[in-house]
């Protein structure tokens, strides 16, 4: 897996340095995109799959690579967890959230029709709520604490449909988390319109 995300990344770097293709054929809609999205996250530490929204803003650097970032939110999903101190066991309900936070490139097709791939890194923050008696052990799920923040590297791929100003996407990818118990791979799935300029 390292080898391949190592490869997507040089491959993406000669891409960006490759000449511009030439002229457009009439679309003007081709410097960047605003879009919102649905989120789908399967979590694996937890054994979870999370729901959320978000929101992406990319600039074209040239015709077929694009800049992009992004921001969602994964709202609120109960997790029972029992935890093993010694003697004690305890059984507590945490209510779990992400925050993912990702940029990186996009290398696209051209048309009404685009394929595309994107190599991004950034963020994940957890969130988790719920009733806290004992101390730290109570706010944790398979390792990850409350408010722990952890870089993320996400390769993926999709289409987007796009008529004049508006468009529409659906992505998927491997969301790989740098978690303190280690390297999680986590399927995430987004989809959604967007706006062309």
């Amino acid at each position: 897996m390292k080898r391949l995300a190592i490869l997507s990344a040089l491959a993406l770097c000669i891409a960006s340095f490759a000449p511009a293709a030439s002229a457009q054929s009439g679309d003007d809609k081709n410097h960047g995109n605003l879009g919102v999205y649905a989120d789908f996250t399967r979590l694996q530490p937890a054994d979870l799959n999370l729901l959320g929204v978000g929101a992406r803003l990319g600039v074209n650097v040239r015709k077929h690579v694009v800049l992009e970032g992004e921001m969602a939110y994964d709202f609120e999903r109960n997790k029972t967890q029992t935890i093993t101190t010694g003697v004690v066991t305890s059984t507590v309900r945490s209510n779990l959230r992400l925050l993912h936070g990702l940029a990186g490139l996009k290398i696209q097709s051209t048309g009404p029709v685009r394929v595309f791939g994107l190599l991004k890194g950034g963020f994940v923050n957890f969130g988790i709520g719920g009733p806290v008696t004992a101390g730290v052990i109570n706010n944790q799920i398979n390792n990850i604490t409350d408010g722990d923040t952890d870089g993320v590297f996400y390769p993926g791929g999709g289409v987007e449909f796009n008529a004049g100003w508006f468009g529409f996407r659906v992505e998927a990818g491997d969301e790989i988390m740098f978690l303190n118990a280690g390297t999680r791979n986590n399927f995430r799935a987004t989809v959604g319109p967007q706006i062309r300029f």
